[in-house]
């Protein structure tokens, strides 16, 4: 698992940050890409990455503001040139189907792959299968906006070879069944079970990505116990009047809900361009007082877990 930066800016694009998107890289996990909002120029930001359009499966959509979704018809409609066939499921807001199908529909784009989009009517699963789960819940912004908390479900034990050989498995495919879930005969009928060979279940990593918010309930309640959460800090202590009268976070307040929460790390995002790179030091540290694991993204930074620790770097070419 990998979280990957393309925009971290608020409002509008700036010569630093561009407008927001994240993707979330399964690569690893076999699931290729999770995209997180698609803010304006999200595919250009693309570009300056090993990051492949089509390998785009789902598409998360926080809320209808601009920053967070005018990247969507450019993007949609190169994945489909760039060779993407297979579906593209897009969850959002109620209202993001009418944007998306008129937008397609007036410029007569055609995409070469099914477009499956879901309105999220409700707070709860929005999305489940073998291996995730993600949920959703209403934040407190000026319009509807959602956060997400992605959770990986454990994961299989390692297979005990010691113990299977001392039960008489021999090596070869037997190995690969027993480590596959499926118990074995040997050949004087007796029968090894997987259960028995196989090591306790390994518990997923968790992450949550909030849209723009205020403090709020939910935010907390999504956060509980995450490996990261990417939490906007739109402003700092001083602007913290502004950050109140547009639904918007300081750095302190996302780090006093990361603290509630018991979460390991947080990741600041959809900063405001009046914080220059000189600023983003101070900007940290008073995130830091509340709550010390704090990293404020650039456009272009990585976040990994290694041995359950957060590591930082760049994932451009």
């Amino acid at each position: 698992m990998e979280l990957q930066f393309l925009g971290t800016g608020a409002g509008m694009p700036s010569k630093l940050r561009n407008t927001t998107s994240i993707v979330l890289n399964l690569s690893s996990e076999e699931r290729g890409y999770w995209m997180f909002d698609c803010g304006e120029a999200t595919q250009h930001q693309m570009l300056h990455t090993t990051l492949k359009p089509r390998k785009v499966t789902k598409m998360f959509i926080t809320h209808l503001h601009g920053d967070h979704l005018f990247g969507i018809p450019g993007f949609i409609g190169s994945r489909s040139f760039l060779g993407g066939d297979s579906p593209l499921d897009i969850y959002g807001p109620v209202g993001i189907e009418e944007w998306i199908q008129t937008t397609l529909r007036l410029t007569k784009t055609h995409l070469t792959y099914p477009l499956r989009i879901h309105e999220i009517i409700e707070e709860g699963v929005v999305f489940e299968d073998d291996e995730f789960v993600i949920t959703a819940r209403e934040l407190a912004h000026v319009i509807p906006c959602f956060g997400f908390r992605i959770v990986q479900k454990p994961l299989a034990g390692k297979l005990l070879i010691d113990k299977a050989i001392a039960a008489g498995v021999p090596k070869g495919p037997m190995l690969q069944q027993l480590k596959s879930g499926n118990d074995v005969r040997l050949e004087d009928g007796t029968v090894v079970s997987s259960e028995s060979v196989i090591g306790e279940p390994k518990p997923g990593f968790v992450v949550t990505i909030l849209g723009d918010t205020s403090v709020c309930e939910a935010s907390i309640e999504l956060s509980q116990g995450a490996d990261i959460v990417v939490h906007e800090a739109t402003f700092n202590e001083e602007t913290g009047q502004l950050a109140k009268d547009f639904g918007h976070s300081t750095i302190q307040q996302a780090a006093e809900v990361v603290r509630v929460a018991g979460a390991k790390a947080l990741v600041a995002t959809h900063i405001s361009s009046r914080f220059l790179p000189s600023d983003i030091d101070a900007f940290q540290k008073e995130g830091q007082e509340i709550f010390p694991n704090v990293f404020v993204a650039n456009d272009f930074a990585q976040y990994s877990l290694e041995h359950g620790q957060v590591v930082e770097s760049v994932f451009k070419k």
